[in-house]
């Protein structure tokens, strides 16, 4: 069943629970936030459900507003957002090395969207790490219709705690999806622990900038409202992030904010007054089409009860991305090449920020 279209997102929405229970998640999924921060402390214990309900509610949203790649990419003057998004994959296949014979893990892959693009940029067999049960078989129907089944697979399990065993990987990355992560250095060891000697990982990060004033009540609602529409528990700086990669056992090879590297922002897909056919969805003609046909179908009991509150909570992270993207305290592009060392006593030499 195709997810692209409005009547695709009604039929879609609530994952893997029933639509009777949308209502009800989406209003346990809320008790975890409000704008003044919410609970952190429950947010970090419960970050397993709090993710898992997260993404029931709004995967549907995702692949009908942004494809099958959840991520944000800078983007260069003529460039479409489409392959500003392929582009951005092939830039970590690409400082991974990739090529036939190798395997790599995603790390928190989505609906595989980026693992398809890599494995056929690469040729390398790509194994996706999900703990969410529709992410994971709206995965493999996209992996089945793009003739990847023998390449590709899934692996069921929590990122804290991987099902996996110590040097497996010839390479590893995560594509904005370790800031679900309740302890980053936490996931990092992980990574690190399934990662052979010798071999990188490649993160791409969700962080607060050094622009971020932790005493800015502005700046505190903004990334409140991130981590209400986007399912996190906490959004680490930069410096945080780095810091955890060397304290998790990585070679630092260089780290940076690839928003600094393009003249369109990875935000603009979010700026309503952005025209954009190949992103209609996102602008301010298509939302308002959205939001009407959404309340229509909910009204007429076609999209379940809770389908608004759903859209209402990801239309808050949109504004808060945004915001943050503007303000330069946050970006959604921060870049980290990791390397595990050959040997455990190897000297790790760190790019600092």
């Amino acid at each position: 069943m195709s997810k692209t279209g409005a009547l695709g997102l009604a039929a879609s929405l609530g994952g893997s629970i029933s639509k009777e229970q949308v209502k009800s998640a989406v209003e346990k999924y809320e008790k975890y936030h409000d704008l003044h921060g919410g609970e952190e402390e429950s947010r970090m214990s419960n970050y397993t459900d709090l993710v898992n309900k997260y993404y029931d509610l709004a995967t549907s949203f995702y692949e009908y507003g942004w494809g099958d790649s959840f991520h944000f990419a800078g983007r260069w003057a003529g460039e479409t957002f489409r392959e500003s998004i392929k582009r951005h994959q092939h830039f970590i296949a690409l400082q991974l090395g990739l090529k036939k014979g190798m395997k790599a893990l995603d790390v928190g892959c989505g609906i595989g969207g980026p693992l398809i693009e890599i494995a056929r940029l690469s040729s390398a067999r790509i194994t996706g790490l999900n703990n969410n049960d529709y992410q994971i078989s709206r995965g493999k129907e996209l992996i089945f219709s793009a003739g990847l089944s023998e390449q590709c697979n899934f692996v069921k399990g929590d990122f804290m705690k991987m099902p996996i065993t110590d040097n497996t990987f010839d390479a590893a990355y995560a594509l904005q999806a370790t800031c679900h992560a309740p302890d980053v250095q936490g996931v990092y060891k992980e990574i690190y622990r399934v990662l052979k000697p010798g071999q990188y990982f490649a993160l791409d990060e969700w962080c607060m900038t050094d622009r971020f004033d932790p005493n800015n009540a502005k700046h505190l609602a903004i990334k409140a409202e991130i981590e209400l529409g986007d399912g996190l528990p906490d959004i680490r700086t930069t410096r945080q992030c780095v810091q955890a990669m060397k304290d998790a056992g990585f070679e630092v090879i260089f780290a940076k904010d690839l928003a600094e590297d393009f003249p369109c922002p990875w935000y603009q897909p979010m700026d309503p007054s952005h025209f954009s056919l190949t992103s209609f969805q996102c602008t301010r003609a298509g939302r308002f089409i959205t939001r009407a046909f959404l309340n229509t179908l909910e009204f007429l009991r076609i999209a379940p009860a809770g389908s608004m509150r759903v859209y209402h909570f990801l239309q808050t992270a949109s504004e808060g991305l945004l915001k943050g993207g503007r303000e330069g305290i946050f970006t959604g592009t921060f870049f980290v090449l990791g390397r595990k060392p050959l040997q455990e006593t190897e000297t790790t030499v760190n790019g600092d920020l």
